[in-house]
């Protein structure tokens, strides 16, 4: 009796974190649109910075970025409730936010940020560890392919040339901002259509 009860709590348990794990990763293709958004900023801060003026492009454009995002983001979780796993996540990408806003910001301001190949190799390993990071505990691995993508970036940039390095990070941006954001925004319609017949 003793192990059939405690083998039913273990079952239950077990279903519990799938079903959490779920939620997350629905909670998390909501989300695409956010990836997308800052995939188009990073292209619009880079064609700026070709243009010679790279000390404002990178700060006017990320404050507007950041400022779209929380005003989009506001109206998209109004009367949604959170989920531990939404928070989870969210608490990884808004901290990577601040981080990288506050270093380009400072780097950029200070014009002490003149190696765009060290720029490079920072933005992608920030962008690699909140990639992995969700997709570890989402057990994702679509976006676990993000995270080498970034990844390999910072690898190339560090030993590659600055071509090599502008390229890698353009492409890094396309497949990991708009064809991942858009990847998960078509999920998303997908099961918002299965859903809607059902209710």
């Amino acid at each position: 009796m003793t192990t059939n009860s405690e083998e039913l709590e273990l079952k239950d348990r077990l279903s519990l974190i799938e079903n959490m794990i779920a939620e997350g990763r629905r909670t998390n293709e909501s989300w695409g649109w956010v990836f997308v958004l800052w995939g188009v900023a990073y292209f619009v801060a880079i064609g700026w910075s070709a243009w010679g003026h790279g000390y404002l492009a990178w700060p006017v454009t990320m404050i507007v970025a950041f400022a779209l995002t929380g005003v989009l983001a506001a109206g998209k979780s109004h009367g949604q409730p959170g989920t531990t796993m939404g928070r989870a996540i969210a608490s990884v990408w808004i901290a990577m936010g601040i981080s990288m806003f506050l270093l380009f910001m400072a780097l950029g301001w200070s014009r002490r940020l003149v190696d765009y190949q060290i720029f490079v190799a920072i933005s992608a390993a920030m962008l690699g560890t909140a990639n992995a990071t969700s997709s570890m505990i989402l057990k994702w691995k679509v976006q676990f392919g993000c995270a080498l993508v970034w990844w390999a970036a910072t690898i190339v940039s560090c030993f590659g040339t600055l071509s090599q390095s502008s390229i890698t990070f353009l492409v890094a941006i396309f497949l990991c901002q708009i064809v991942f954001g858009s990847y998960m925004m078509i999920v998303e319609a997908r099961q918002h259509r299965q859903v809607a017949p059902h209710a």
